[in-house]
């Protein structure tokens, strides 16, 4: 009312005639504190803070002691797509996805830890709401990083783009509050995005409150999972976004980023020692560089910081190399002093058991591998490459895979047993002993040669005999009677007219003599003394319906047929013991046997025992 017409209207900070209107930081900071409350306010002793300065374009010097130090994974996480290693399906499928304009409203990020899951996210949302230097780009592949929008999500500051920890924020309270919120448009930036962290920690609630919201959200929202257990996610929660499955990083190309980091940090480090940390880190770029922040501080200061092999294989607790080529060469000459010295001396030095063991498995796998492919071996020193590569050429790869298939043993009885180092050992020579056996292959081969130059040698031997030689089966049995037939068909019928214990008497007791329409005459050994005749004419008198005569004898007949399948039976092991194959592994080894296979028994072929 008193104001001039000059003055009305005009905002408080323009007042005077200062331009003092708020920053864009300013502005999101009020928008935080009107979303999340006000932030904790200082201790009143404490000197107001000065306002932010803006950040460094570049990395700060390695050393700079204005900085504080960071470690070493998250210094170098990755702040373009281009930085991203080892992922390159992924970033070819967003960049054609941001060039057509085909985003999806979802995206998924699932991996094993250390991989860029979160790094991806922050990257996604960088090159969603990338507006470039001059303020006037759109979505891009490859962000500036220059802009306000790329310099407050690498700071973790936009307020537009909402982290949250799925570990800590599990209820269905926590997802209904991303609801309510979703409504209203992003204050600075062109999408709102949401990056929710280890995703499969929400509750079931908490993914059922989320699902039409995750279905049908707003255009100018965008959700970004992450997760290392996919498993766990509900399927309509998979269905509703689109999926990257990030790899894991390759040992070579996590060498090589190692050896750029260590440039980048004035570290001098060995090829052998940065291949030792990107095997130990497994596929994970965050667990490699941590282990590569301690090699670095592990460093001997007299050696100019470097990093060596040794030094990281002590901190590591791995075997020395040279060590385990010992160790595996010792097998090979079946050197059981040197084998249990060189044991002793490395669980001296701090080497575990199991390390130990995983070490020569990694030797039988390269050494494999060396013999597949007929190319030099993937190893990191000339001289572990010209050790592979001799033991390709001398060992067969039947016995360096039984080898393998011991270690493999070995490493879990290693694991599982009371004492690991004992249960080493006794891998370790279980192996070298077993290591110069002929594998079967070979074996068949050589049993197949004695085979057949004592074929050779038998046809010799026969062809100087002539044809005086006796005949070698049936030397000395009787020749089979005229009715041995008709006595194998009675016996039959008196089996199936139920006369089963008179049958079985008839098979294994007599030995026919005479056998004739109503007569029968037969001899039994002298070892059956009771009298069978009433039971064998009530047995014929039921399977004939005629009476019969039976009569024992005195003399020999022919023998009962189960004399006669015995000694059929008999005949076939002979001939089976003569072959040329079963002698020449019978020679081979002495100590073996030919055990039969039990058949089981089948009408008229039973085991009867005898009765005496």
């Amino acid at each position: 009312m008193g104001d001039s017409p000059d003055s009305a209207g005009t905002p408080p900070w323009e007042e005077d005639g200062q331009e003092t209107a708020p920053t864009a930081a300013e502005l999101e900071a009020a928008g935080q504190s009107a979303m999340f409350g006000d932030p904790v306010p200082p201790p009143a002793a404490a000197a107001p803070a000065a306002p932010p300065a803006p950040p460094p374009t570049e990395k700060p010097a390695a050393g700079a002691p204005s900085q504080p130090y960071r470690v070493l994974a998250r210094k170098y996480r990755p702040q373009t797509f281009s930085e991203l290693i080892g992922q390159e399906p992924m970033v070819r499928t967003l960049a054609n996805a941001i060039k057509r304009d085909r985003l999806a409203h979802a995206f998924l990020m699932t991996g094993v830890r250390g991989v860029g899951k979160t790094s991806t996210a922050r990257l996604i949302a960088k090159a969603l709401n990338c507006i470039g230097p001059d303020g006037q780009g759109g979505p891009t592949i490859d962000p500036c990083g220059q802009c306000e929008p790329c310099l407050a999500i690498a700071e973790g500051r936009h307020i537009d783009v909402i982290e949250m920890d799925a570990a800590s924020h599990t209820g269905v309270d926590d997802v209904r509050e991303i609801i309510e919120a979703v409504r209203y448009a992003a204050v600075s930036a062109r999408y709102k995005i949401y990056i929710i962290d280890e995703v499969h920690m929400l509750s079931r609630n908490a993914f059922n409150a989320l699902l039409k919201t995750l279905e049908e959200p707003p255009a100018h929202v965008k959700f970004l999972f992450a997760t290392t257990e996919v498993d766990k996610l509900p399927v309509t929660v998979l269905s509703r976004t689109q999926r990257f499955d990030l790899r894991r990083i390759p040992t070579e190309l996590l060498q090589n980023h190692f050896g750029w980091v260590c440039a980048q940090e004035g570290v001098e480090a060995e090829r052998e020692a940065l291949h030792m940390i990107a095997a130990a880190a497994e596929g994970s770029v965050r667990d490699g560089l941590s282990i590569l922040d301690q090699a670095i501080a592990h460093a001997d200061l007299d050696a100019e910081g470097k990093v060596t092999a040794e030094r990281v294989r002590d901190m590591l607790g791995l075997a020395d190399k040279g060590a385990q080529r010992r160790l595996f060469a010792t097998i090979l000459e079946g050197d059981a002093p040197a084998l249990l010295a060189g044991i002793e001396d490395q669980y001296a030095l701090g080497v575990e058991p199991l390390a130990l063991m995983r070490g020569l498995m990694e030797f039988a796998h390269r050494i494999a591998l060396a013999q597949v492919s007929g190319g030099a071996a993937d190893a990191p020193s000339e001289e572990e490459r010209a050790a592979i590569g001799e033991w390709a050429g001398r060992i067969k790869p039947g016995q360096l895979h039984r080898m393998w298939q011991l270690l493999l043993k070995g490493h879990e009885e290693v694991r599982q047993a009371p004492d690991q180092l004992v249960a080493a050992q006794m891998a370790l020579l279980r192996m070298l002993h077993a290591a110069d056996m002929p594998d079967p292959g070979a074996l068949v081969k050589k049993l197949e040669e004695l085979a057949e130059r004592g074929a050779v040698a038998g046809a010799s031997t026969a062809a100087a005999a002539g044809g005086d030689a006796p005949a070698a089966s049936g030397q000395g049995a009787p020749a089979p009677a005229a009715g041995m037939a008709e006595w194998r068909a009675l016996i039959a019928d008196v089996e199936r007219a139920g006369e089963h214990f008179a049958a079985s008497i008839m098979q294994m007791q007599v030995r026919l003599v005479e056998l004739a329409p109503g007569v029968l005459r037969y001899a039994r050994a002298p070892h059956f003394q009771e009298d069978i005749g009433p039971q064998l004419r009530d047995a014929l008198l039921a399977a004939t319906g005629q009476r019969w005569i039976t009569e024992q004898v005195e003399g020999e007949g022919m023998p009962s047929l189960v004399e006669q399948d015995e000694a059929t039976r008999a005949d076939a092991k002979a001939k089976l013991r003569a072959h040329p194959l079963v002698e020449a592994a019978l020679a081979t080894f002495p100590d073996a046997e030919i055990v039969e296979e039990e058949s089981t028994p089948v009408r008229g072929d039973r085991n009867w025992s005898r009765h005496g």
